[in-house]
């Protein structure tokens, strides 16, 4: 029944790969004067991640090199930003850009709500714990220093696997959750964010769908329409995102 359940990728595994051709062809395409960038474009967007690092275990294993640092060393500017982040395990990406978007002077919000907001239990356990071993410091504790108040609240319960399994369903308890919503917003004088970050960060997705189709049919407005008017800065984005 559920949108979050019915992914359509864009990316799919190549069909008869072969990680030495690739690897090989890669090398060609690098070496000597110039740079064949279409090629290296033709063969990594068409491979999925799990096989891009097959073609680096190979690279490595077979020429001696490391793909990477020769991507590195011909390519330049968002293209090697792009090519490089292709070559990553989606956990170390993600986890790449939640430690960029904290280090140093300010936090860029807008990232922590990307990454964080749409995962589920399983892949959130795999960023905390890829995190801790690249950077040498529990998420957590990182989150909690460079975020505040609900919002920090919020993304702790993701962080910790706060969220009902995959799933798991309950159109009674869908009901009851739509009336807390109404009755912690529109339904009284100013807003109970507990509530609703609690509700959104606890419920599994296909929990969420019916509960924001109850809403509906209690309040006549919708979910985003309603948080839209009741919170606002950075804990509103994230619980629009989710």
């Amino acid at each position: 029944m559920s949108w979050y359940y019915t992914p359509v990728p864009t990316v799919v595994p190549a069909e008869d790969f072969d990680a030495s051709a690739d690897a090989n062809a890669l090398r060609g395409a690098m070496k000597g004067f110039g740079t064949d960038e279409q090629a290296i474009i033709d063969i990594l967007c068409a491979r999925s991640n799990a096989q891009r690092q097959q073609i680096m275990e190979q690279y490595s294993s077979e020429l001696g090199r490391d793909l990477i640092d020769d991507l590195k060393s011909e390519l330049g500017g968002k293209f090697e930003d792009v090519i490089v982040g292709l070559m990553m395990p989606p956990e170390k990406y993600l986890c790449k850009q939640l430690n960029k978007a904290m280090k140093g002077m300010g936090t860029d919000e807008d990232t922590l709500i990307e990454v964080l907001a749409p995962q589920t239990n399983e892949e959130v356990k795999k960023i905390v714990d890829c995190y801790e071993e690249m950077y040498g410091r529990p998420l957590a504790e990182h989150l909690c220093s460079e975020t505040d108040g609900s919002f920090r609240r919020l993304l702790t319960m993701i962080i910790v696997g706060a969220r009902d399994a995959q799933g798991t369903v309950d159109a009674d308890l869908a009901v009851e959750q739509a009336k807390q919503l109404y009755d912690a917003g529109e339904g009284k004088l100013g807003t109970d964010e507990e509530v609703f970050y609690k509700i959104l960060a606890h419920a599994s997705f296909d929990q969420l769908e019916i509960v924001f189709e109850e809403y509906k049919k209690l309040s006549g407005q919708t979910i985003e329409q309603a948080m839209k008017s009741e919170l606002s800065g950075e804990l509103y984005d994230a619980l629009s995102a989710i």
